[in-house]
């Protein structure tokens, strides 16, 4: 019999005391029905978002709590980005707003978790970050989206290379 190992965010029992009930929501569940970066899904991204800005937040001696809640928060919404357009902004200016909105329907947000939604996408947007935490998901946020469409993509072109090589030998 096989069993699969726990992902370590799975098995950091005060990261889970702070997201747990938020994961048990079909809302948030539904979040893994949605393409994100290409090779995940928006669950997956939330979750890896969420769980680093936790592990930054913990050696900078910030409001954890605020970054796990808040960073599994941060994409709470259920288009596919690459095709809803919208006439009243960006989708980098957009989705944040319907974060919150989704998010305030299954949980009470501090003014510290709905900054760190509001303002994630500072950079692509203007809206420029309150607080340390809200700065650490938004960097957080950039840096999984790069790894998620990165690191793939490198693999594949690797791959592609080492086929090439051994066919001309």
């Amino acid at each position: 019999m096989t069993y699969l190992a726990k992902l370590p965010w799975q098995e950091n029992e005060e990261y889970r005391s702070y997201v747990d009930d938020l994961l048990a929501t079909p809302e948030v569940q539904k979040l893994a029905q949605y393409t994100q970066h290409h090779y995940t899904n928006r669950l997956q991204h939330s979750i890896t978002v969420s769980y680093d800005s936790f592990l930054v937040g913990k050696k900078l001696h910030l409001n954890c709590r605020a970054l796990a809640r808040a960073g599994l928060l941060h994409d709470m919404f259920y288009y596919d980005w690459r095709n809803t357009k919208f006439d009243l902004g960006t989708h980098a200016y957009i989705h944040p707003r319907i974060a919150v909105h989704n998010a305030e329907k299954i949980t009470a947000l501090s003014d510290m978790e709905r900054d760190i939604i509001l303002k994630h996408m500072f950079g692509a947007t203007l809206a420029v970050p309150r607080y340390k935490e809200s700065w650490v998901v938004s960097l957080v946020d950039d840096y999984a989206a790069m790894q998620e469409v990165g690191k793939p993509t490198a693999k594949r072109q690797w791959h592609e290379l080492k086929r090439k090589l051994v066919s001309t030998f």
